[in-house]
């Protein structure tokens, strides 16, 4: 199973209310992403709804998330997710969809911080953006009120863009 616009935007369609539901999750936009080129988003990651909802809070444009190796071993779980546009974690993994345009998403703390708070960003991302002559949209998920509570509002922030020799 391939990417697949179609059940891409059917989730997009059904996620959104539900997600505005359990997170009253609020988007905040410094400046709208160009509708077309290449670039990464370079977020924080602190829940297993973060793809989701930097997904839901972009309009115009489609992400692609670089994912873990791990979550591909499942075949029906893998397929699923290649389906709504992850990738595999691998060297050189993403460069094609910039090349065509489109926006990888990369969690740059190299994986879910389990407290909630900021972790130390890795420096793949920079390098990408360097490599690929790209910029690098900032974003940032935070949680409103009690970081415990599952079901916490979010509020997903998105920064101006940084070319990469601002990186």
């Amino acid at each position: 199973m391939g990417q697949s616009k179609v059940l891409y935007a059917v989730g997009k369609a059904v996620c959104k209310p539900v997600f505005k539901l359990l997170y009253r999750y609020k988007t905040i936009i410094e400046e709208p992403l160009p509708l077309v080129g290449g670039m990464i988003i370079a977020s924080n990651h602190i829940s297993n709804s973060d793809p989701v909802l930097l997904g839901l809070s972009q309009k115009k444009r489609r992400l692609f998330f670089m994912a873990k190796i791990e979550l591909f071993k499942n075949k029906f779980f893998g397929a699923l997710i290649r389906a709504l546009g992850a990738f595999p974690v691998e060297r050189g993994a993403g460069e094609d969809l910039i090349r065509d345009g489109e926006i990888m998403t990369i969690f740059i703390e190299g994986g879910r911080s389990k407290t909630g708070e900021l972790m130390r960003p890795r420096s793949g991302c920079a390098l990408v953006a360097q490599q690929m002559q790209v910029p690098v949209v900032p974003a940032c998920i935070t949680i409103v009120g009690n970081k415990k509570h599952t079901f916490a509002k979010r509020v997903i922030h998105f920064g101006k863009p940084l070319t990469p020799e601002k990186l």
